[in-house]
Order: structure tokens, then C-alpha cells, then sequence
């Protein structure tokens, strides 16, 4: 692709970086914002940097937030006594939107995967178990809220070893979820019943 321009090709580039962006759409996206007030470009730039510089991991579950801890754990209308166990933020905001579920969640970071280099130290699975026995820990139960593949299923596994010893139940989302598929992208009639309909994990 030939440009007219170093500026415009250097913008296409960095936005062709993001995923599911080609250089084609890239263009397309970056010739836009050349038609906009400059004031558009300055806020979006703006924005972004705010955000990269400004975000925080809530202490208590790993979420994305803007604050030390989350509002979802700050909240007292949660249930205390049960926590999602999930992969990443995106799969607490597919849950969040299926307004099934009023407990507390823990982000993971990831799954096991040794095809990936991912082990157990690269997962916040020591900040589980450490939340869950303290004295003060209310949690009875918590919910794999993993995506059903081999990598899924082997975290879930070392992990329900872990906290049965606590005498804490274990249980997944029902498989209405598709196996093989990723949890962001099950609609949410479907993530929402999976959630009601859970089973205990053996």
C-alpha cells in the first residue's frame, strides 16, 4: 500500500496493531478522523493516554478499575459467599450483562497452558487461595467461569483440588456454553442460564 504521506502511513500502522484491524480498515478509520474538528483527534488521543497511564488492578479481585478496589467488590449489595472464577475482564463484563449472577468474581490473568509457557505462578491463583482462607473469608462456594476447552478444564481442575481442602463447593456453568468456545463470545440468554443452571465441578 502506497501513501502520499509519512504521517498517514505512520498512523496506519499503529492502527493496523489493534486486533482484527487490517490496513484497510485502518485507512479508512484514519482518513476519518482527518475529516473531524481537530478537538475529535485531541480527545480520543487524550482519552487513550489517560487510561494507559491511569488504570489499576482492584487489590481484592484482579478486575480492571479505576480505583485500588473495584466497585463491584466494594459493593454491599453483593453476595460475599460466592466468587466467579474467570479468565480475564472481558469475561466479567459478559457476565455482568447477563444480570444473572450478584456475586464477586476473581480475574485470573489467564489460563493454564503449557503450549503458551502459561503455568500456575503466572495466574493469580496464590491471591485466591489467599483470599479465601482468611479468617474473615465469607466465601462458600465458587463458580469456574471458564471457557470450555482442555486449558479451561485443567485450571478449573487444579484449582477445585486447592479449595475443597478448605471445605469450599465447587461448581461450573452448565454447558450450554458451546466446548471449545470462548466465553465472550456466547450471547448472553445462553451465559445468562449457564450461570443459574450451574453444576457442581467433580
Amino acid at each position: 500500500m502506497e501513501f502520499s504521506s509519512k504521517l498517514i502511513e505512520s498512523a496506519v500502522n499503529e492502527f493496523s496493531k489493534l486486533p482484527g484491524i487490517g490496513k484497510k480498515t485502518a485507512l479508512r478509520l484514519v482518513l476519518h478522523l482527518l475529516k473531524q474538528e481537530e478537538i475529535f483527534t485531541t480527545d480520543i488521543a487524550q482519552s487513550l493516554t489517560e487510561m494507559r497511564q491511569n488504570i489499576k488492578y482492584c487489590k481484592k479481585c484482579h478486575n480492571i478499575s479505576d480505583e485500588e478496589v473495584c466497585n463491584i467488590c466494594k459493593s454491599h449489595k453483593r453476595d460475599n459467599s460466592i466468587i466467579c472464577l474467570v479468565e480475564d475482564t472481558r469475561d466479567v463484563l459478559a457476565i455482568e450483562n447477563t444480570s444473572q449472577y450478584n456475586g464477586l468474581y476473581h480475574v485470573l490473568g489467564g489460563i493454564i497452558s503449557p503450549i503458551e509457557g502459561i503455568g500456575t505462578e503466572d495466574l493469580t491463583i496464590d491471591s485466591l487461595m489467599e483470599r479465601v482462607s482468611t479468617p474473615d473469608s465469607e466465601v462458600k462456594e465458587i463458580i469456574f467461569g471458564l471457557s470450555p476447552t482442555m486449558e479451561g478444564d485443567t485450571t478449573a481442575f487444579y484449582i477445585s483440588k486447592k479449595v475443597k481442602q478448605l471445605g469450599i463447593k465447587t461448581s461450573t456453568i452448565a454447558r450450554g456454553i458451546p466446548i471449545g468456545g470462548e466465553l465472550e463470545y456466547a450471547d448472553e440468554i445462553t451465559l445468562g442460564r449457564s450461570i443459574v443452571s450451574r453444576t457442581t465441578y467433580e
